[in-house]
């Protein structure tokens, strides 16, 4: 894919500073250093290297990644490394997609409580699925599933929801069968969505009992016990979408599919289509209209806070398994899976040696990243190393601060 016109980064070079004039006070740790990161991201400031070509002479720079995860340039190849690894643990089955999303109410709180609520979004949805799937009135297995937390909806505002992606079945209780899912149907939504309601609230009212959640700004009424039972009972009484698609098979399907969730950020380089009179327009699909493609422009200050809404608090695991799939048994589960779906281990998906990033590039793109751009015949090979030249970091505030 050639490299797209206009980039987050630039919106950021050219409005960053007028960005942190206006809400620099109120911006977390975490927000500066991503934006501090995703500025400076491929170019000098970071250092790099020179490379000749060993046919032609023709000589290239190239600048180091900032390697952040909320940069929409560095994710290629985390995401081919991690989907290397996930190739050993898909199974010959079909596979479905749940998503459980918070209600419109819930995510103002979620925005200033992010470690506690998206925590408790995770424990809740994964309860509610292993829940329902052991009761041997819906499948009585023990299921494992792949848990990716997004944060965002196609206008960059702020839309938390949980992304699960799960074999179409598990193992029996005493480990000696594979439960079979019915064709075309997993668990049914209406079931999911009531448990995954009381669980989640049940959590977070403990959280406020504990004195885990903070509220500032227009939410600072919430701190009081009444206000806050109030938001509950409203949100009990609303009906919470847990939404399941149609089931999927193949294993470079699946694949294919959780590459396309793990590893995205809040938006992409590729819909940004231009940057001018303060102002960025960008495409989008309306969801409301069947995926609609529109286009939004907004003021570049409200663009680059819309981007920040949704950087993740520093060390926040937003890929999780659980069930069969969980980091203590999984190799062991999935073995037993395999047993018992008749799959040898001679066919089983071969898991690909330890490549470096050359490789694991060529086989994400299909090109050879060091073959030369001019004469298409020789290769770039590294003839010097160029050293750091970063300018003075933007300071953060002296505490993390509600977004």
């Amino acid at each position: 894919m050639p490299r797209p016109l206009l980039e987050v980064a630039d919106v950021f070079r050219a409005y960053g500073d007028v960005y942190r004039q206006e809400y620099g006070a109120s911006m977390s740790r975490e927000q500066c250093r991503v934006m501090h990161a995703i500025e400076v991201c491929r170019t000098a400031a970071l250092g790099g290297h020179v490379d000749e070509c060993d046919h032609c002479g023709h000589q290239a720079i190239s600048y180091n990644s900032c390697r952040n995860r909320h940069c929409p340039k560095c994710q290629s190849l985390d995401k081919a490394q991690w989907l290397e690894a996930r190739q050993a643990e898909i199974l010959s089955v079909a596979y479905h997609h749940a998503v459980f999303t918070l209600p419109e109410a819930l995510a103002p709180v979620a925005l200033q409580n992010q470690t506690v609520v998206y925590n408790i979004l995770f424990r809740a949805a994964s309860q509610t699925l292993l829940t329902i799937a052991s009761d041997p009135k819906h499948l009585g297995a023990e299921i494992g599933f792949t848990a990716i937390l997004h944060t965002w909806g196609q206008n960059l505002l702020h839309h938390p929801h949980l992304h699960c992606v799960i074999p179409a079945g598990g193992l029996s209780p005493d480990r000696k069968r594979w439960v079979r899912c019915r064709p075309g149907f997993f668990l049914p939504v209406r079931v999911l969505s009531r448990l995954y309601r009381r669980l989640f609230l049940e959590a977070l009212t403990t959280a406020f009992r504990n004195g885990q959640l903070g509220f500032h700004g227009r939410l600072e009424p919430l701190a009081a016990p009444h206000a806050f039972a109030r938001l509950v009972q409203t949100c009990q009484k609303l009906e919470w979408v847990v939404y399941s698609k149609p089931p999927f098979g193949g294993p470079q399907k699946v694949l294919d599919y959780l590459g396309r969730y793990t590893h995205r950020v809040a938006i992409a380089n590729h819909r940004l289509l231009r940057m001018q009179d303060g102002q960025v327009t960008f495409t989008w699909k309306d969801y409301k209209h069947q995926g609609r493609q529109q286009t939004m422009t907004l003021d570049a200050t409200e663009f680059i806070r819309r981007f920040l809404l949704h950087v993740l608090p520093k060390h926040f695991v937003r890929i999780r398994y659980y069930g069969l799939l969980a980091n203590c048994h999984r190799s062991q589960n999935i073995q037993r899976c395999r047993q018992l779906l008749g799959v040898s281990p001679a066919t089983t998906a071969s898991i690909p040696e330890t490549r470096d990033w050359v490789h694991r590039l060529m086989a994400l793109t299909g090109r050879d990243p060091l073959l030369c751009p001019v004469c298409k015949q020789g290769h770039l090979v590294r003839i010097h190393t160029l050293g750091l030249s970063l300018p003075p970091r933007e300071k953060a505030p002296p505490k993390d601060r509600p977004p």
